[in-house]
């Protein structure tokens, strides 16, 4: 599988994970859970470390030119060791529940063992533990062990707990202080299901979409990665990255990861689209955003309007039917890919644009009406903006205000979220960058044009709350805002928006510059 995978036309090169695995091999840390969403690369990976250790197999060839064959521990571990690489589903789907599961795993496993080792006095042949153990004393060699899929009975079998429990008690008794074990690595899509105050399999170290730690590089595709890839195949950077970047980690000095699986698909193709729904529909996503939390709809409209939610992941039981409030609802969805999240201010946000329209998508129907009809209308918003339509843009705006009325309108940030949720669309037309530094301040919003779309003009956009939208066009020029898009050649237009209190009504002034 890992041939296959390295031979395809396409290949981006993680194999230096391969030297963490090395760097922690029989140690204190050889219990690795790695959960990751669909489409970034788990299973890839566990073909790559079991093609690595597994000793019936000659693979130095194979992994010549690769970035782990210039590393110290790459001879040391090479082929080395017994591999047991199971996926769960697989036995999870032929079997009625995890009993059946766990029966059809020792048998298919314990059988293999037997061949391999016939030679080997066995206490009991059925047990998988103790058949593993009499190997290991024989031989003083000892497993890896790589279990894909590993989290299956979480998600398959949601709603029974007695099943999630005894599974892992015997992925505790296979796994947990072992001699024979020199390496345990688990992935999955949700982290490791926590019981109470602690966790059955507190032996693991877990790497996850929330803070995947020294793994972060292996998250999905780095920048540098997708540079090199879009530049073989002529393909626009930048677009790549307002299509499928987001995933960032600021904490562990990584601002860009990319979802591979899109990725490969758009360079590929040429097409930059959303490729998230050939594994997974939109209605995966709507189930939880339509779940009846406090406050969750009000996150979710902001969110949209690009608005980062601060939110507690502390209580999150790791699994997909605990929930206890919108936090939890929110945590989930960053396990799932559909929020990235800031370790550093314990923020998430929707990452980019190919997500964002799994938003869209989700909130056509079932009550999210009003969020449809904002993103309907921002065609017509940004076609006025341009058009300097001054009194359509403040009625476009004015009725953006009345669909997002779920969100708090007091100040000027709030306008600004509304008014991100109301020009949706120029997104796919405009860099927005709220808050640009100028020099002299920061302008509350500027739109850049994408490389694809340089003949329309950039636009600076001041927001004012119980002002004139004219004082927003006077405080434009007297801050010098436009010289700080001095590199930008073409028409400007400078766009001042304001809300008065006491009127209700939206005001907009728009000057070419």
């Amino acid at each position: 599988m890992f041939r296959r995978a390295v031979g395809s036309e396409i290949y981006v090169d993680k194999t230096r994970l391969i030297d963490y695995t090395n760097k922690v091999f029989r140690s204190e840390q050889q219990n690795l859970c790695v959960s990751r969403p669909r489409r970034f690369g788990k299973s890839m990976a566990a073909n790559m470390l079991s093609a690595y250790y597994d000793r019936t197999a000659d693979s130095k060839e194979l992994f010549a030119g690769l970035q782990i064959s210039g590393t110290e521990s790459f001879a040391k571990h090479l082929n080395k060791y017994d591999v047991i690489k199971v996926n769960m589903q697989d036995f999870l789907s032929r079997t009625k529940d995890v009993a059946g599961l766990i029966a059809l795993l020792q048998k298919a496993v314990t059988r293999d063992l037997r061949k391999a080792y016939p030679q080997v006095d066995y206490l009991d042949g059925e047990s998988l533990s103790m058949s593993m153990a009499d190997i290991y004393e024989e031989t003083q060699n000892p497993f890896v062990v790589i279990i894909d899929e590993w989290d299956c009975v979480f998600r398959d079998c949601s709603y029974h707990q007695d099943w999630q429990r005894r599974y892992l008690d015997f992925l505790r008794e296979w796994l947990k202080d072992k001699s024979y074990i020199g390496l345990a690595y688990m992935t999955g899509i949700l982290p490791i299901k926590k019981y109470g105050t602690h966790s059955a399999l507190n032996m693991f170290k877990e790497f996850s979409m929330e803070n995947p730690g020294e793994l972060v590089p292996y998250v999905g595709f780095t920048r540098e990665e997708v540079q090199e890839l879009c530049a073989r195949y002529g393909r626009d950077f930048e677009e790549c990255c307002a299509w499928y970047d987001g995933y960032a980690y600021r904490n562990l000095g990584v601002n860009e990861i990319y979802n591979p699986r899109s990725v490969v698909e758009a360079v590929s193709s040429g097409v930059f689209d959303t490729y998230w729904n050939k594994t997974e529909t939109f209605e995966a996503l709507k189930v939880y955003i339509d779940m009846d939390y406090d406050g969750l709809r009000e996150a979710v409209i902001a969110l949209m309007a690009k608005e980062p939610c601060r939110i507690d992941t502390g209580h999150f039981a790791n699994d997909m039917t605990t929930f206890h409030d919108m936090d939890d609802v929110l945590t989930l969805l960053i396990h799932l890919g559909y929020l990235g999240y800031d370790f550093a201010d314990r923020s998430v946000f929707i990452p980019n644009r190919e997500i964002m329209q799994e938003y869209v998508n989700a909130t056509r129907t079932g009550g999210w009406d009003e969020v449809a009809r904002a993103v309907r209308q921002s065609d017509s918003l940004l076609e006025a903006t341009l058009a300097k339509d001054a009194e359509a843009v403040a009625d476009g705006i004015e009725e953006a205000h009345l669909e997002t009325s779920h969100l708090q309108y007091n100040d000027e940030n709030a306008l600004s979220y509304t008014l991100s949720l109301a020009y949706y669309t120029a997104r796919q037309k405009y860099i927005i960058v709220r808050e640009f530094p100028t020099g002299k301040g920061f302008a509350d919003l500027v739109f850049l044009p994408r490389r694809s779309y340089m003949y329309l003009p950039a636009m600076v956009i001041e927001l004012k709350w119980d002002k004139s939208a004219e004082t927003a066009i006077r405080q434009i020029k007297a801050k010098k805002y436009p010289h700080s898009l001095e590199n930008y050649a073409g028409e400007l237009l400078l766009v001042g928006i304001s809300y008065d209190r006491k009127t209700k009504v939206h005001e907009c002034a728009i000057e070419s510059w």
